[in-house]
């Protein structure tokens, strides 16, 4: 176990190392921040930064002097730079599942050869390898980059020959891959814990609803069966272990109108779904993220509460945040980031139930005022 007082050491300023700091500083230990951002989210937050690029050599030795342990809070960072940290200091999780995660033809493989069941894909690479995908798949699909896409960017639905032309020459240069569409009833995701001595532990799995490819509203737990969400909890541990994860991973998936639960995606950081957890847990995603990377015993991700989490993207949504800190019930978090540009994420919301009291429509809701939570796990949809 790393004693109180360690320092660990995170690559990325955003707002998940932020909250991963202040889950450290609980626990009794330092953050030390590797940014490319002076006054980002996570270096207000941190004992130290270390201002530099993700595969700069010196900056990535300096920034492992300052540190007794090394992770990561997003995927969009360099694999070859995580191996030379790897290194000067323990990385957790291995930059071995950061590179599959990082490329979705090396994530699908990897999914697919050990059983688990995705939407239908195929590689692309050229215009030709795209007819082929487009007749073994079918049209519509979603055509994404392999790397470097999130929040809807780096894809492109296409509905006819000539939309998926046009995509190719706005995507390209670089591999991607063709998505088939699937006709899920919901998407849901699971964030699992796994320390280095074997223990792990799963958060109840999630219902997740997107808008504009950016995740809106996570509801905890996902209206789902019961028998469905075991199998989902079931199968982000599988992944989990599957990879030999030390640390978090967050296990994205849909499920198909007849209960079939395909993995979409897997994260192996803290998960934008996972923040309902910080107050309807004992211990949320980010103490069970340092717990893990520290080595420090995992308590089991039980819940207190139900929860909707609503995230605040934009100038739009920031302009509910007087009304927010106004109204009882709901429970802010501020990024701290100092402009709100569109698309943006600036901070999320909470609000808490009794456990198996979800309401709808939800409190949140009437306090956005422009929200109207769907029923239940049913709305048709798409890749996100």
């Amino acid at each position: 176990m790393l004693p109180p007082g360690s320092t660990i050491g995170i690559v990325g300023g955003g707002q998940l190392g932020r909250m991963s700091a202040m889950a450290a500083a609980r626990l009794g230990y330092r953050a030390h921040i590797l940014t490319e951002e002076v006054d980002g989210p996570a270096a207000q937050v941190s004992a130290g930064i270390t201002v530099g690029g993700y595969d700069d050599p010196a900056a990535l030795r300096a920034f492992a002097a300052a540190a007794d342990v090394i992770t990561f809070e997003f995927e969009n960072v360099s694999a070859e730079g995580l191996d030379l940290l790897a290194e000067l200091r323990p990385v957790h999780p291995s930059p071995r599942i950061l590179g599959i995660s990082q490329d979705r033809i090396a994530e699908k493989t990897f999914l697919n050869a050990h059983g688990v069941v995705t939407a239908p894909w195929a590689a692309v690479t050229d215009m030709a390898s795209l007819y082929t995908a487009m007749g073994d798949i079918g049209l519509p699909a979603i055509l994404k980059t392999t790397r470097l896409g999130y929040d809807g960017r780096g894809q492109a639905r296409v509905t006819t020959r000539a939309e998926a032309e046009a995509a190719l020459a706005i995507l390209s240069p670089g591999p991607l891959v063709l998505e088939g569409m699937v006709d899920f009833a919901c998407e849901i995701s699971v964030v699992v814990a796994c320390s280095s001595d074997g223990q792990m532990a799963s958060f109840d799995p999630v219902e997740n609803r997107h808008a504009h490819g950016i995740l809106d509203l996570t509801f905890a737990p996902a209206r789902i069966p019961e028998e469905t969400a075991d199998r989902a909890a079931a199968l982000g541990r599988q992944v989990a272990q599957a990879l030999g994860l030390v640390g978090l991973l967050a296990v994205e998936m849909f499920v198909d109108r007849d209960g079939t639960l395909r993995v979409n995606e897997i994260a192996p950081r803290p998960h934008n779904s996972g923040h309902w957890t910080i107050d309807a847990c004992p211990a949320s995603q980010f103490e069970m993220h340092i717990r893990a990377v520290a080595g420090l015993p995992l308590p089991p991700a039980t819940r207190h509460s139900d929860a909707v989490m609503k995230n605040l993207i934009g100038p739009d949504d920031m302009a509910f945040w007087p009304e927010i800190l106004a109204t009882p019930g709901l429970i802010p978090h501020h990024y701290g980031k100092a402009e709100a540009r569109p698309g943006r994420k600036m901070a999320h919301v909470t609000r808490l139930f009794p456990r198996g009291g979800l309401p709808g429509p939800f409190g949140i809701a009437a306090a956005l005022g422009r929200l109207s939570p769907p029923e239940g796990c049913g709305a048709s949809g798409e890749p996100a």
